[in-house]
């Protein structure tokens, strides 16, 4: 199939003043990418590697690929429902997967390293992004969620490679964001084959800022089944910690530990157990000197190594990749974190899907419907702040018939949003010859 020609866009002033803004801000950052990749390597090492690949340089891992960027760990797991329909679909095709983290690369590595081809997506250069599009020559392109890089973009128009957003969200905060270079997020938008947006609210905020073809078709998240093997491991630590009731809290961010932990020092009863999981690997350092901090004795998942914990053990640190499913398994009652700040929240739709009542806290502009549904379907409760969140949880630890009612809720709230992954697979675009 030929792909289609190149018309470019009739220049206009304010696209231009756009384009003149957007180019000059890259410019002014250049100089500082390769202080900031020195910086974040201090703490995670994968930022010093494969410094090519961010710039389009170095060996070309495959050509004419069913191609997929994933920003980073949330997006490159949500994809996973996709990518099992499209080889479906597909089955000679080539995946290549393209991140920005090392650890949406491990991710990728951990999940799809079997059969698809993973590299960094270069940083958005006009020359990059041309050398990447030249040198791998994807068919099609599907970036997941909002990513809009105008550079990105461009060169796939000029390369003739559709594109598409699929799993696309938009938070009001966001769309004000685009808003302020309004011409070329349009521009942006408009040369999208096709976008897949959650939820109708997505969607209008989509089309306010210029997107054509906008679909709902739900959120992939919903079809990622737990891992039979993750639940299993899961049952198997919970047998090992006996009886103790055990409170998760999930993918916390900075700024939530140190008082989830001092109100868990203050008023939990001695035999509950903490499992905290920090979102970045990062932080899990961090966390165990706030744990400490607090006054309660730890221990970390990376140095049980079967072993069971130890009766005195307060608080589980889980310095663990890839075993999230496993964690809410063991649970009796998860609190979903980046939701006690102002961050957006994290994924609760893993844990409803395990069957475990959740709990969050006040600001979850990242899933907002998610949220919203999971409260009002009795799967989850919302909280105002640590010491509300220890207050719920001691509640739901001590009654079991509410904790079995929130977590059929969260089954069945999980089951009845499923089937986003087909929806968006039919809005791919042909990949061509």
């Amino acid at each position: 199939m030929r792909r289609p020609a190149y018309n470019p866009p009739m220049p206009n002033p304010r696209l231009l003043f756009d384009w003149t803004l957007y180019r000059l801000a890259l410019l002014l950052a250049a100089p500082l990418i390769p202080l900031r990749l020195l910086w974040r390597g201090r703490r995670e090492r994968g930022y010093l590697e494969h410094w090519g690949e961010r710039l389009a340089l170095g060996p070309v891992p495959v050509s004419g690929a069913l191609w997929i960027h994933a920003v980073s760990v949330g997006e490159m797991r949500a994809a996973q429902p996709l990518i099992t329909a499209l080889r479906a679909a597909h089955p000679d095709a080539t995946l290549l997967l393209t991140c920005m983290t090392p650890t949406g690369r491990a991710t990728a590595e951990s999940l799809y390293g079997d059969f698809a081809r993973i590299v960094y997506l270069p940083y958005d250069f006009s020359g990059s992004m041309r050398r990447f599009m030249r040198r791998l020559r994807p068919r099609v392109g599907i970036l997941m969620e909002t990513e809009l890089w105008p550079n990105l973009i461009h060169a796939a128009a000029q390369a003739g490679v559709p594109l598409m957003l699929a799993n696309a969200r938009l938070s009001e905060r966001s769309a004000h964001g685009y808003a302020r270079l309004p011409a070329l997020t349009r521009a942006c938008l408009r040369r999208m084959a096709a976008v897949a947006a959650q939820t109708d609210a997505d969607a209008a905020r989509l089309r306010k800022l210029g997107a054509a073809s906008v679909h709902v078709t739900g959120n992939l998240k919903f079809d990622i089944a737990p891992p039979p093997a993750q639940l299993e491991l899961g049952a198997a630590w919970k047998a090992k910690w006996g009886q103790r009731p055990v409170l998760l809290a999930a993918s916390t961010r900075e700024g939530e530990e140190g008082p989830l932990l001092r109100a868990f020092a203050a008023a939990a009863p001695a035999d509950m157990l903490l499992v905290l999981v920090p979102r970045h690997p990062q932080r899990f350092d961090e966390a165990a000197g706030l744990i400490e901090a607090a006054g309660l004795s730890f221990e970390r998942r990376s140095a049980l190594d079967g072993a069971p914990l130890q009766p005195r053990t307060r608080v589980l640190l889980g310095d663990s990749l890839g075993e999230l499913f496993a964690y809410y398994a063991a649970s009796d009652v998860a609190f979903i974190g980046g939701s006690l700040m102002p961050l957006g929240g994290q994924n609760l739709i893993e844990a409803a899907s395990v069957g475990r009542p959740v709990l969050v806290g006040p600001h979850t502009f990242n899933f907002e419907e998610a949220a919203r549904l999971a409260v009002e379907a009795g799967a989850a409760l919302r909280v105002t702040d640590a010491g509300d969140l220890l207050a719920k949880a001691l509640k739901l630890l001590d009654d079991a018939p509410m904790r079995t009612r929130m977590g059929e809720a969260g089954l069945a709230f999980a089951s009845r949003h499923r089937g986003a992954a087909a929806r968006v697979a039919a809005l791919v675009p042909p990949l061509g010859a």
